[in-house]
């Protein structure tokens, strides 16, 4: 239907050459929102139209029609040859005749060929066209030229490829979704579920190189044109408040809870995860995810599926790094700067391969806020100096031999911030005059076919004895091939610095080529900074076998599938606090373990709800939160009561 331009209702106009539209709003105030409605150029012709002075037809490929009138004729040229311009970048065919129903705007109304744009916006309404409102252009034809001119040529090409692709995939995507649910061909088919999944991920991949490419060009405007600002489901979790006998009453040490050993008992959970379930039922659930994510966007806020869920916190994971403290503890024992600085290097990339449970690739629980998770182990001392060329022949069985002449490693950790989510974690020897504190803001965002996982933060080793402190980052994980069976692995460039004794290491953890090379890399350098001198270097897969070649000539291999662990001392279920991680999510990893998703997903949605309900009160009752055992620090977080604060306090007292 043809709408009589007198009568016709106009709206402020955006014309978008990155994406190939012509978008349209109520009003210029109302631009921040959603398009009222937009026409793409893709296919469409772009004609002039006698039927009132300085009109001109923009027909989409689909039929529908804007009839757009200017102020004068050269304002009519310029809007013509930009959207003919657009048009021909976005389409892959020559423009297609359309019919169908028409819609009549007028882009200003009749004034001066003088008068500014800017003065254009606001004027009031008068003779017979009394109902037409100004609509005024978010970009200008001229500063789209500008823009047009900025991008290389060959870049430009592939800018206009991209935009084709990505007009073509959504038009893939709409005819999908307008298939009913249920039949012979539904939406939900598994295979055209990956087909708007793969199709998706792809684009945003090519739109991520693009960015990169303009990047290196030294023309970078801003995200690739496939990214969107998109709305993201919420993730919140919760304390929940579970019905069950209340802990025995903690020990404080100046003001911050202590666990008692004699409530400790050795660690029984053995939660290694084997696989994904029944994931040919759970595909459609994962794919569905997927086609509504877009490239780089924060997974913090978006609610995954419980049956992709690890049966522990991630509070419990970080403790799950310290699975061999007699090398933690060993740092200490070295009698020089530089041996230190090794020992601490063999430590930190040793590490990492009891924090995952299984090949597997899941996510830990999410911690709530004001969660907690504390443990201990017990170290022989025996094990605490091994000779560097020592090489261990015990096998990664539980080391035994619990007893008096044993050093005490205490861990706590806490979620001290929800959004973002940042954990702090301390772990101390009093007897060996040695902690580490440590702040993680962990970043997740959606990577195509991958899901990558920043760990934002720094940790600071204290050695008393030494007056020395180290100050490390870490590492990113990557969940790859996540449509198939999911796999993690680290990357990233780390680093470990001591200011006081000038030694500095590098450590690379290598993410697998696409095309042949190992997985699970990790190369590393140990240097003087003042003379710049490498005394050790190390390579290796940080999973398995670890080479170690120090300045001396001598060389140790540490096989980390032979490590023997310890295991953690860790208080029951029935005597931890409400807040504590294994108390708190136990109904959850029960019904994991029995299989049961449908349960599990009951119980972790009561968390939520529960969560919600506490912070309601809080913002109620105008009371922020404050975690229990750490502070506030500038950027990062520090445990209230650390080893080096005693320490300084006792010296004082002296």
């Amino acid at each position: 239907m043809v709408m009589d331009v007198n009568l016709c209702v106009c709206r402020y106009f955006v014309l978008d050459p990155d994406v190939g539209q012509l978008q349209y709003f109520v009003s210029e105030q109302g631009r921040s929102q959603k398009p009222r409605g937009s026409l793409p150029l893709i296919g469409a012709s772009v004609t002039a139209s006698d039927e009132v002075p300085h009109m001109f037809i923009v027909s989409s490929a689909n039929g529908e029609l804007f009839k757009l009138r200017a102020v004068d004729a050269t304002e009519q040229q310029l809007w013509m040859t930009q959207l003919q311009a657009c048009t021909r970048r976005h389409s892959d065919s020559s423009a297609k005749g359309s019919s169908g129903r028409t819609r009549s705007f007028s882009l200003l109304p009749h004034l001066p060929p003088s008068s500014s744009p800017a003065s254009q916006r606001h004027l009031p309404h008068h003779g017979p066209q009394s109902n037409i409102v100004t609509i005024t252009h978010h970009k200008s034809p001229a500063a789209a030229r500008r823009a047009k001119n900025q991008y290389p040529e060959r870049i430009l090409e592939v800018k206009e490829v991209m935009n084709q692709a990505e007009g073509q995939q959504k038009s893939l995507v709409e005819s999908i979704e307008s298939l009913p649910t249920r039949g012979s061909l539904s939406c939900l088919d598994q295979d055209l579920l990956l087909l708007k999944a793969t199709s998706a991920a792809t684009l945003s991949c090519l739109g991520e190189c693009l960015n990169i490419l303009q990047q290196s060009a030294g023309h970078n405007h801003g995200p690739p044109s496939g990214e969107s600002n998109t709305d993201t489901l919420q993730m919140p979790v919760c304390f929940s408040m579970l019905d069950e006998p209340h802990a025995k009453e903690t020990h404080t040490q100046d003001g911050v809870e202590v666990i008692s050993p004699e409530e400790e008992v050795m660690d029984s959970d053995d939660n290694t995860e084997e696989d994904l379930g029944v994931l040919d039922d759970q595909r459609s659930v994962i794919l569905h995810l997927l086609s509504q994510l877009k490239l780089g966007m924060d997974l913090t806020r978006v609610v995954l599926p419980t049956f992709i869920l690890e049966k522990r916190s991630l509070l419990e994971m970080y403790a799950n790094f310290m699975a061999h403290p007699d090398l933690f503890l060993s740092i200490s024992a070295g009698s020089t700067p530089e041996e230190r600085m090794v020992r601490f290097v063999e430590y930190y990339m040793t590490a990492f391969h009891e924090g995952r449970k299984g090949v597997i690739a899941k996510k830990p629980y999410n911690p709530v806020l004001g969660e907690t998770f504390h443990c201990s182990w017990e170290v022989p001392q025996d094990r605490v100096h091994p000779l560097r060329t020592e090489t261990n022949p015990r096998t990664n069985q539980e080391a035994t031999g619990v007893g008096s002449d044993s050093y005490r490693v205490r861990f706590v950790a806490e979620q001290v911030s929800h959004h973002p989510p940042v954990s702090g974690f301390y772990c101390e020897c009093a007897d060996r005059g040695m902690c580490v504190n440590t702040h993680i803001w962990t970043k997740s965002k959606f990577m195509g076919m991958s899901v990558g996982v920043s760990m934002v933060g720094e940790g600071v080793l204290y050695l008393r004895d030494h007056g020395e402190e180290y100050v490390f980052t870490f590492p990113s994980a990557y969940a790859r091939s996540i449509l198939t069976v999911p796999w993690v692995e680290l990357g990233g460039k780390v680093t470990i610095s001591c200011a006081k004794t000038g030694y500095s290491a590098n450590v690379t953890f290598h993410t697998k080529p696409f095309y042949g090379g190992k997985l699970h890399r990790v190369s590393a350098e140990v240097k003087q900074n003042s003379s710049g001198t490498v005394v050790c270097k190390a390579q290796g897969e940080w999973n398995g076998t670890l080479e170690f070649i120090y300045s001396s000539g001598e060389t140790k291999v540490i096989d980390t599938n032979k490590l023997p662990i310890i295991r953690k001392m860790i208080r029951p279920v029935k005597k931890q606090g409400r807040t504590e991680s294994r108390r708190l999510w136990q109904h959850v990893t029960a019904a994991l373990k029995e299989g049961n998703v449908d349960l599990a997903t009951e119980h972790k949605r009561v968390l939520e709800e529960d969560q919600r309900s506490d912070e309601r009160q809080r913002a109620a009752n105008n009371m922020p939160w404050k975690p229990k055992y750490f502070n506030k620090e500038g950027d990062g977080w520090v445990y209230r009561n650390p080893l080096w604060k005693t320490h300084r306090r006792k010296e004082d007292e002296c």
